[in-house]
Parts: structure tokens; C-alpha cells; sequence
């Protein structure tokens, strides 16, 4: 070849263009040739592949199984070529119980675990078809579907599947393509024909009245689906967010410990990696609450059981659980699927109405092929009957011919018989002219003729073919459908723990050493008075109850600390102890040190705005400082806490108060003194102020400081004021023995502090 030959044989492209034409092209191939389902039948086309293959060798449900390696090998020979390995660990998936809500293909061995372990090698394995598989099958050979040649155009295989079943609604599916990808969840098979006979029966039907015969998915790990909104969203437009939670039971062991119980995990969770995770968490003390966690799994079914500590509430826990780990996840739905060889993003109504037109389209093919089939069949005993009526000089006939063809010539002239026929009658046996077999032509005959007039019947008559569809459904139903496993409740996003919680009053009591705790109130049993009383509480050596509030556990809990910081917590969140029990830690359940925190306070809501704005909060600081601030100021408390108050250098504070604006204030100084205002006194100012003078402490005392605080509201008026001295000693005082001031002064003298009285406090 000359260099002027070489030259014109080359073509200058642009690299861009061909990059782009090569790179749609591919993309194209990911998208029909692999990843994404066709509508009809719901398979991708190494699964049609895979079970058409089955079908080919025989291994029907009632069949014997066979190795797996063979079918690996006919598929890859003959229809897909890929690697084995992928067509492999396709028919594995379709063999696991936790993969699909309806099994196509019937293991035998190690087919892999919900821990992720992997199956064993195909040389090992062996399989068959499900019996819902060949209802997929069914009537393949009846020219129902189209067909178009393998790889190398020397064997034919189908491009879908007859499918009786609804495959893609029941089982869904999932797949990554090229800028695509598809995740359908699978369906209940008796709630997907009921929903597809509703279609049938009215094709104007709303998804809103679909949803009464198919209210959601069904996975065959079971779980929770947590409300109806991403589910009507996935059926409306085609994708949507369904949330799913693990079923789970929490339940208390013979020695009085509560366990977390987990019998379902959402669809698509590993175990073993779910198990992992908590275990991390617990060790990273992310999560608090947790001794134990076991595997309790076995062939009855799966079960997780976790320990929980005595001072920690369950539910708690479990709340902990569902955020943080694969307890809950959501399972984002994208219907895409191929129509017509286009992917397309559908809703329920559209998923049926496609499945229902492939099904009708497979039934008036079929129809038409049993109706020809019956036709050529009837026109062949045609023959025969015209043969036996005139058989001798049939036979005269047949022995007076010197070949075939002349004898096909002669029966068409003589007898009016068609070429079909003439070699019907020649290749007659003998034992057809017995009088009996002359009947079982006649009847074979009379019964085609019936058939032929049901089957053109059927054809003429579009409601009869909807009949046909919907009696097939339901006699798949009869023999394959199951009770629903995933069960649909309420939202979680709107039930809060508080909503799950029971409401029930509770004493809360925080020793001096900072154990805190929540004890049912119904522990402290009515006394008569001048009795010895029982134990409130245990407590370390040296300790003693410091604080001591009865509350509910529909209630907040606000913890100050001497330098103004707040924390907050629901009082179910605090750690359940009986009576005689020391509590926890406080270190655990907020992030300081005992001898930091200075005071707790209990409100009865944080999330209504009437109540946050019409309450406030009152500090008092050692150096007598008072603050007024409204509620609201103090209702989205971080993790890490948040400045309630402005603490100046050699300051601390001393307590808090919760008010409705309309209160009294009384201040109790470390020498005896006391004084009274009115709240209003105090304008209400920011979160981070430091605050106004209470008391005026300027009386030549180096270590004088505010020591209490009460507050009273009208109703007080006839109570009597309480000062209690650090040794004992007491006494009682009407209010109105505190006469009213404005703030800032120094106070009356409430009680003579001396050696043997010491410091005092006061109470209400």
C-alpha cells in the first residue's frame, strides 16, 4: 500500500465529540443492558437471563436442584457474556430471604448471611426455580412475548418475560446506572393484586383509594415504617422518603435489669455491622445507658438483645439508638424503570397500569396462538374425518400412487384436501381406523369447536380478558400470597418520646456529692406525723440530699452552675432509682462537676410561646445581684450549654427562681437580715445581662453574702416564713412581719446569728 492509499483510509475527528458519542453510548448499555428493570416483567437482564436459562434446563420447583456453577455457565455461554462471578452473586440475590420479599430461585447451601458473610463458591451451591419464577415462565412458548438473538446470533432469548407476576411491585429493586439510579421497594403480593384488580375494575382509580388496598411497602426483614407521608409521596410522584425503625421491645429480666429486645432490623441493615456500631458508640460513650449487647440469633429467627444499666431509662436509650445507628434509616424511594427502552420515573397507578398492559398484551397473544393452534389442529381432523368416512378407497387410493406427492395431488383433486392435510392422513398409524379411535376424533373435533368459539369469544370481548387477568392474579394469590411483615404506624417525626413517655410525678434528689436521681412518687408512702420516717434516699458516707423537688416526668429540668452556666434535660431523661437507691453521677447526665453546679429548677414546658413569654426566671447571686429574664430566653438550650447569667469576677450563683411576674422577693443575708420587694421591681433584661442590686450587703461584714431566696405569690400571703440555722436552730415568721421595700436595701433583721446559731437559710 502506497502512502497516498494509507492517507485516505484515515478519518480526522474531533477527540470531543467522539469522547461524548462513546461515552453516551456506554451509558446507554449501563442503563438497558444492566442496571435498570424493564416495567413489564421487573428483571434486569442478567435475572431474565439467569431464570430463562433454569427454565431451559429443567430445574422446575419440583425438580431436583442442580450445582450452581452449571447455570453460571450456560447463562455466560450462551446469553450474558460477563464475569461469572457477577452472574453468580445475581441468582444468589435471588435466593435470599432477606434480599427478597419473594424468593425466584430455591437454594441449597450457603447462600450467604444478613451479616454480609458471602456465599459459598458455585461449584458448591446448588439451585431451581422458585414456583414463582415459572409463573413468570408461564406460557413463554405460546408466542407471547418478543424474542431477539444472544450475543452471537446463534441462539434466540426472550426480551421479557410473560410474567403472572408482579415483580416489580412485589419484589422491587435497586440499581446504580450512569446518572441514574432506580430503588423500588418491595410490596405485599396479596395487597398488589387486590390494588391491580381495583385498577382493573376502575381505571379512574385515585392513588389516594390504591392506598386502601396497598397502604405501603412490605420488606421482608419486617420492621416499622414510621408514617404514611413518604409513602404517599414514592406512590404520587415516584420517590419519596419512608422512614423504617427495627422492631423492638423493651422488657425487665427476673433480676429487675431492663433489656432492649430487637426481633427486626430495616431492610438492606447488616447485623453484624448494626452490632458493631452500638458497640462503638457505647465505647466512644456517645451512647450512656448500655452494659451488654448479645447475638441471639438462630434459625428461629433474629434477635438482638441489649442490657441496660440500672440507672438508665430505657427508652432513652433506645431514642439513643434510632439517631444515631441503622435502628432507623430512611429507605429513599426512586421508581425508575424502563419503558419502551426509555427509563422513566413512575408512581404506583403507572407501575400497574404498565404491568396490567403487558399482561394484557401476553393474554390476547397467547389467546390468539391457542386459537390458531386449535384452527390448524381442527383443520387436521378435518382431514381425518374425510379419510375414515371414505377409507377403502382412501387406501386404493394411497396403494395406486407411486410416491407421496402424487398421492397429495390426488387427495386435493379427488377429496379436496390441502397439502397439511393430505400429509396428516399419510402419515396416519393404522391403529386410527379402529372404530374407537374414530370416536376420539370425533370428540377431539367437537371439543375444538367449542374452544375455537371461547377463544374468539375472548378476543371480541375485552371485559372476559380482563377476567382472565384478574382470576390469574388471584389464584397466585391464593397459592404464594402471605400475611403483610413491615408494619406502618404512626409518625415519628411528630410523636415525640415525651408522647411514648407515661406522665407520672416523680422526686428528684440530688445529693451534696452530686448523685442525682428520679424516683416514682408512689415510693414515699403517707405518714402520720412524730414517726422516725423511712430512707429517702441512700448516700455515700459524708453525703446528704442538697436538693429535693417533686416534679413529673412531662417536665424539664434546668441546671444552673456557679458561674451562670445552663443546662437542660426532660426529667424522663434522668436516671430512674428506687428510694433507697444514690442515684448517678451527675457528671453523666450533664457535662459538670458536682461542686460547680449550683442550683436545679424544674418548668413544665419549653415549646409553648403563651407560656415562655408569660414566665420568667429569677437569679441571685452570693454578692446579692438579681436578674429578671423571660422563660423564652432559655427554651433552645444547646448540648454544650449556654450563659444564663453574667457572673462578675468573686461572684457566684447562689439560686434560681421560676415566676409569672407577679411575685415577691425575699433575700436572706449571711448576718441575719432580710429583705421583701416587689418583682416588679426588676425589669425583665437579656440572657447574657448581669443583672441589678438585690440587697445592699455594705454593713462592715467582710464575709457577708446572700445565703436564700423565696418567692411568694398572693396566695402565700398567710404562709409563714421559715429560717433555719445551720445547727438547728428554727423559728417562724409571718410575712407581714417583712414589710415591703424597693430592692437594694439592706433588709430587717430576721434572726440573731451568733456561734451557736450559725449560718441560716429560708425557706416557704
Amino acid at each position: 500500500m502506497s502512502i497516498d492509499d494509507s492517507s485516505k483510509r484515515i478519518i480526522n475527528i474531533d477527540i470531543t465529540d467522539e469522547m461524548r458519542k462513546a461515552y453516551i453510548d456506554y451509558s446507554m448499555s449501563v442503563i438497558v443492558s444492566r442496571a435498570i428493570p424493564d416495567v413489564r416483567d421487573g428483571l434486569k437482564p442478567v435475572q431474565r437471563r439467569i431464570l430463562y436459562t433454569m427454565n431451559e434446563l429443567g430445574l422446575q420447583h419440583n425438580k431436583p436442584h442442580r450445582k450452581c456453577v452449571k447455570t453460571v455457565g450456560e447463562v455466560m455461554g450462551s446469553y450474558h457474556p460477563h464475569g461469572d462471578s457477577a452472574i453468580y452473586m445475581a441468582m444468589v440475590h435471588l435466593g435470599q430471604k432477606w434480599s427478597l420479599r419473594y424468593l425466584l430461585v430455591d437454594g441449597q447451601g450457603n447462600f450467604g448471611s444478613i451479616d454480609g458473610d458471602e456465599p459459598a463458591a458455585m461449584r458448591y451451591t446448588e439451585a431451581r426455580m422458585n414456583r414463582l419464577a415459572e409463573e413468570m415462565l408461564t406460557d413463554i412458548d405460546k408466542d407471547t412475548i418478543d424474542w431477539s438473538l444472544n450475543f452471537d446470533e446463534t441462539k434466540k432469548e426472550p426480551t421479557v418475560l410473560p410474567s403472572k407476576l408482579p415483580n416489580l411491585l412485589v419484589n422491587g429493586t435497586s440499581g446504580i446506572a450512569v446518572g441514574m439510579a432506580t430503588n423500588m421497594a418491595p410490596h405485599n403480593l396479596n395487597e398488589i393484586v387486590d390494588g391491580i384488580n381495583a385498577y382493573i375494575d376502575n381505571p379512574d382509580i385515585t392513588v389516594e383509594e390504591l392506598i386502601k388496598y396497598i397502604p405501603g411497602p412490605d420488606f421482608p426483614t419486617g420492621g416499622i415504617i414510621c408514617g404514611t407521608k413518604g409513602i404517599l409521596d414514592a406512590y404520587n410522584t415516584g420517590k419519596g422518603k419512608i422512614v423504617l425503625r427495627s422492631k423492638t421491645e423493651i422488657i425487665t429480666n427476673d433480676n429487675g435489669k431492663e433489656q432492649i429486645i430487637i426481633t427486626e432490623i430495616p431492610f438492606g441493615v447488616n447485623k453484624a455491622l448494626l452490632i458493631e456500631k452500638i458497640a462503638e458508640l457505647v465505647n466512644d460513650k456517645k451512647i450512656e445507658g448500655i452494659s451488654d449487647i448479645k447475638d441471639e440469633s438462630d434459625k428461629q429467627g433474629l434477635r438482638i438483645s441489649i442490657d441496660i444499666k440500672r440507672d438508665a431509662v430505657a427508652q432513652v436509650v433506645l431514642n439513643n439508638l434510632f439517631a444515631n445507628t441503622a435502628l432507623q434509616y430512611s429507605f429513599n424511594v426512586n421508581n425508575v424503570c424502563l419503558v419502551k427502552g426509555r427509563p422513566m420515573t413512575l408512581g404506583l397507578k403507572d407501575l400497574i397500569k404498565h404491568f396490567y398492559n403487558h399482561r394484557h398484551e401476553v393474554t390476547v397473544r397467547r389467546t390468539n396462538f391457542e386459537l390458531k393452534q386449535a384452527q390448524n389442529r381442527i383443520h387436521i381432523l378435518d382431514g381425518y374425518i374425510i379419510a375414515l368416512d371414505n377409507i377403502d378407497p382412501i387406501i386404493h387410493l394411497i396403494k395406486s400412487c407411486k410416491d407421496s406427492n402424487e398421492a397429495i395431488s390426488r387427495f386435493n383433486a379427488e377429496y379436496n384436501l390441502d397439502e397439511v392435510q393430505s400429509k396428516a392422513i399419510l402419515e396416519m398409524k393404522l391403529q386410527r381406523l379402529t372404530g374407537l379411535e374414530r370416536s376420539k376424533i370425533q370428540k377431539e373435533h367437537d371439543e375444538l369447536v367449542e374452544t375455537i368459539k371461547r377463544l374468539e369469544t375472548i378476543l371480541a370481548d375485552d371485559n372476559l380478558i380482563k377476567e382472565i387477568i384478574k382470576n390469574e392474579l388471584i389464584d397466585i394469590k391464593s397459592r404464594c400470597g402471605d400475611k403483610r411483615r413491615t408494619e406502618i404506624q404512626l409518625d415519628y417525626s411528630d410523636l415525640t418520646t415525651k408522647d411514648i413517655i407515661p406522665d407520672e410525678d416523680v422526686v428528684i434528689t440530688l445529693s451534696n456529692q452530686g448523685y442525682i436521681k428520679r424516683t416514682n412518687l408512689s415510693e414515699y408512702r403517707l405518714q402520720n406525723r412524730g414517726g422516725v420516717g423511712s430512707k429517702g434516699s441512700a448516700t455515700k458516707e459524708d453525703d446528704f440530699i442538697k436538693y429535693l423537688a417533686i416534679s413529673s416526668t412531662h417536665k424539664f429540668l434546668l441546671a444552673f452552675t456557679v458561674k451562670g452556666e445552663l443546662y437542660w434535660k426532660n426529667v424522663y431523661e434522668l436516671p430512674e432509682g428506687a428510694k433507697n437507691t444514690k442515684g448517678r453521677a451527675i457528671q453523666n447526665i450533664f457535662p459538670i462537676d458536682h461542686d460547680r453546679l449550683a442550683c436545679i429548677l424544674d418548668v413544665d414546658n419549653l415549646d409553648n410561646e403563651e407560656y415562655l413569654n408569660s414566665h420568667y426566671i429569677i437569679f441571685c447571686t452570693k454578692k446579692g445581684i438579681i436578674k429578671k429574664t423571660t422563660l423564652k430566653a432559655y427554651s433552645n438550650v444547646r448540648a454544650n450549654g449556654i450563659h444564663g447569667i453574667n457572673i462578675v469576677e468573686g461572684d457566684e450563683l447562689l439560686d434560681v427562681k421560676l415566676t409569672d411576674g407577679y411575685q415577691e422577693i425575699i433575700l436572706a443575708t449571711k448576718n441575719g437580715k432580710a429583705i421583701r420587694f416587689n418583682e416588679s421591681k426588676v425589669r425583665p433584661i437579656g440572657r447574657t445581662s448581669i443583672g441589678v442590686r438585690g440587697v445592699n450587703l455594705d454593713d462592715n461584714t467582710v464575709d457577708n453574702e446572700v445565703v436564700g431566696i423565696v418567692t411568694l405569690d398572693q396566695n402565700d400571703k398567710d404562709k409563714t416564713l421559715l429560717v433555719v440555722s445551720e445547727r438547728g436552730f428554727g423559728k417562724r415568721s409571718d410575712i407581714d412581719d417583712y414589710r415591703i421595700t424597693n430592692r437594694g436595701g439592706k433588709g430587717v433583721k430576721t434572726m440573731n446569728i451568733t456561734p451557736k446559731t450559725g449560718r441560716f437559710s429560708i425557706y416557704l
